[in-house]
């Protein structure tokens, strides 16, 4: 039989394996993202200015966010690997010091959280939203502890193929979040009124108890025993740290350019006023849902390429990247067809307000139009992370988002005039140029691998 006729017939089990990994993963992360849609639902019942300034305070609190994932993103293809190639006894060391590693990024990120306010003013921060955003800001950055330890210990769990605790952790939050940001936000059940600050520390509060019960899960479970990841303690060394940093700084740099290009936009369209930012809000909310599930398969695709990797497979890594095209693509399609099909309505679901709901259904349009690109890009970058080539990725990344995207978002945004629309079409295109490089950048990548695995091979025969 042929390479290609035994590849294909693989695939669609690497399809099933694949998406039997990601299902719990896509749960966990639309559960995460289904946060910013509670959050921006109970500030748009609240009021627009309430929304608004939860939209400002938001794009800052994912700046966080996205320097967590990004770095941390450095533990599932490393744990992978040595799964893989059946190192087990080396997860748990490399673990604690990754526990380490976020411990020591969520101070850096709290101090800037805590600092972030003062630059609205010069920023152009619409001066009716700069109060709400900072007291939102105030209170969630209690939180970043919390959430860098969850990350670390999600990280491990997914790097073992288990992803079921993203899956229950995630929903068992947002069940909490429900109640008790209501509560803190309208003054509920003798609580005081806080508005956007109540968000703020309502999310906090969840963080804290999905990190206390991920910590209590990984120290009962037999299926982590033999790991002993809590077996004694360890100082921080600088040789594992500075590993996990080289791997991780460009896969943060590159997301933090893609989260950054959305960031930069609503900042920008900050400085358009209030039905602009509320408007944006609902669109990239939504979208912002519609690419958990992407990420979901993405993170499932790092895995399973890594996986591949350490067992020295070439055509497991193959399989792995085409399982993840596949799967996401038809992902986005569907979510392209709801968005362009659902729009009015869906607006509808975050506020009364009629002139929001007009622009906002106009953007969800341009939401819908980069379902596909947003979701092979992630897929891309996922599957060079399980191969570990993170530096040249970080490179092509940047010019899509910040030599293509933001310029031409701005030009037709604030230059000509188009307000968040124009803004919208810049982020089409930045997202449409890094999915182009980024596959093209894996199959050379993938191509080069196999030649020198097979040439192993052969020298070992």
């Amino acid at each position: 039989m042929s390479a290609a006729p035994s590849r294909f017939a693989a695939l669609p089990r690497e399809m099933r394996t694949t998406l039997v990994l990601a299902l719990p993963l896509i749960f966990g992360h639309v559960s995460t993202g289904l946060i910013g849609f509670v959050d921006a639902v109970l500030a748009g019942r609240h009021s627009a200015n309430t929304l608004a300034s939860v939209a400002v305070g938001a794009s800052i609190w994912s700046i966080a966010i996205i320097v967590l994932i990004g770095i941390l993103l450095a533990l599932p293809p490393s744990v992978s690997q040595l799964d893989g190639a059946g190192r087990r006894d080396e997860i748990a060391p490399l673990f604690r010091q990754g526990v380490w590693l976020a411990l020591g990024l969520s101070l850096l990120l709290f101090a800037f959280l805590s600092l972030a306010g003062l630059a609205f003013g010069p920023m152009g921060i619409a001066p009716e939203i700069q109060g709400g955003a900072r007291d939102f800001l105030h209170g969630i950055r209690w939180g970043v502890p919390a959430l860098a330890l969850y990350f670390c210990m999600r990280y491990l769990s997914e790097g073992v193929h288990w992803t079921l605790p993203t899956m229950v952790l995630g929903l068992a939050g947002l069940a909490v979040l429900v109640p008790l940001g209501y509560a803190l936000m309208f003054g509920a059940f003798g609580l005081p009124e806080l508005g956007a600050a109540g968000l703020g520390y309502a999310t906090a509060i969840m963080l804290w108890l999905q990190a206390a019960a991920f910590a209590l899960y990984l120290s009962r479970s037999r299926r982590f025993a033999d790991l002993r990841l809590f077996a004694r303690f360890d100082p921080p060394r600088w040789a594992p740290i500075r590993g996990l940093l080289a791997l991780g700084l460009p896969i943060g740099v590159t997301v933090f350019m893609e989260g950054s290009l959305f960031i930069a936009t609503a900042l920008l369209i900050g400085r358009m006023g209030e039905l602009q930012v509320a408007a944006h809000q609902i669109a990239i909310n939504v979208a912002t849902l519609t690419f958990m599930a992407a990420l979901g398969l993405a993170e499932a695709t790092t895995v399973r390429v890594g996986h591949a990797v350490g067992m020295r497979r070439p055509d497991a890594v193959r399989n792995a990247a085409l399982a993840g095209y596949a799967i996401v693509l038809l992902a986005q399609a569907t979510a392209a067809l709801c968005i362009a099909l659902g729009n009015e309505a869906i607006a509808a679901i975050y506020t009364h307000d009629a002139a929001v709901i007009t622009l906002a259904s106009t953007l969800l349009l341009f939401a819908a139009a980069f379902q596909l690109s947003d979701g092979v890009q992630v897929v891309s970058g996922a599957a060079l992370r399980g191969l570990k080539d993170t530096r040249a990725p970080m490179y092509l990344a940047g010019f899509a988002y910040w030599g293509v995207g933001m310029p031409l978002g701005a030009t037709l945004g604030l230059g000509l005039g188009w307000g968040a629309p124009g803004m919208w079409v810049g982020l089409i295109a930045g997202l449409s140029f890094a999915a182009l490089l980024l596959t093209l950048r894996f199959w050379r990548t993938a191509r080069r691998l196999d030649a020198r695995m097979l040439a192993q091979v052969d020298a070992a025969g």
